[in-house]
Order: C-alpha cells, then sequence, then structure tokens
C-alpha cells in the first residue's frame, strides 16, 4: 500500500479497515484480517497494525474475541460512517470552505456540481 506522508500509517490502516467494512468485504459480525496477516499484506510492523486496531476498538468498529481473532462490530457500517463523518467535518470542510471564500465560489455552483456528480457518478 502506498502510504501518505501527512497522516499516520496507522490511521491509514485503520481507514482501510474500515473501506473494507464499508465495501462489505468484511460484513459486520464476521472475522477480519489477524494483526499478522494484515502486517504481512501491507508490508509494515506488526505493531502499526496492532496499534491501527486498538483505536478501531476504541471506536467500537471492530472488537477482539480472544483467542479467536478480531471482528467488524455488528453496527461497524453505521459507527464507520459516523466517525468519518465527524473527521471530514472537523478536518475537510474548513479547507474547503476558505477556498469557496477565497476563490468567490458560491454555494449554489457548488450544490449545482454536487448534483451532476451524483447523476454521473452514483446511477442507480
Amino acid at each position: 500500500m502506498d502510504f501518505r506522508e501527512k497522516q499516520a500509517i496507522y490511521l491509514q490502516i485503520a481507514e482501510y479497515v474500515c473501506d473494507q467494512i464499508l465495501l462489505d468485504k468484511w460484513p459486520p459480525g464476521e472475522k477480519i484480517l489477524s494483526i499478522r496477516d494484515l502486517a504481512v499484506m501491507m508490508e509494515v510492523n506488526p505493531n502499526t497494525v496492532q496499534r491501527a486496531y486498538d483505536f478501531l476498538q476504541q471506536q467500537y468498529i471492530i472488537t477482539n474475541k480472544r483467542g479467536i481473532g478480531y471482528f467488524a462490530d455488528e453496527d461497524a457500517i453505521n459507527k464507520v460512517i459516523a466517525l468519518r463523518k465527524q473527521q471530514f467535518i472537523e478536518t475537510e470542510l474548513p479547507l474547503f470552505f476558505r477556498n469557496m471564500y477565497l476563490l468567490k465560489i458560491p454555494a449554489s455552483e457548488i450544490a449545482e456540481r454536487y448534483s451532476q456528480f451524483i447523476k454521473q457518478n452514483f446511477k442507480e
């Protein structure tokens, strides 16, 4: 995996785990990769994956069943969405709003482009 420089690796691994849950590759209630297996796959130290798993446990997204392994929580999808929404609102949205203001982009233009984006990329 190619890691970004501006974010801690363990958080990027946690993001990957959340992606797998949201994509239903690791469904709620199901066992997820072991620390060792994910470390090998991502080519990182197992301690880094352990830190990611600890973070996800603190968010109640995954649980550890001693002697069996780690599992996606039954309500993992809603918890991932809530966590990502909070992170987006706190970190990305202020920069977005700043750029809108500096570039004098009206909210109406953003709304229009957002609607177009949804129509083009999420046809149902």
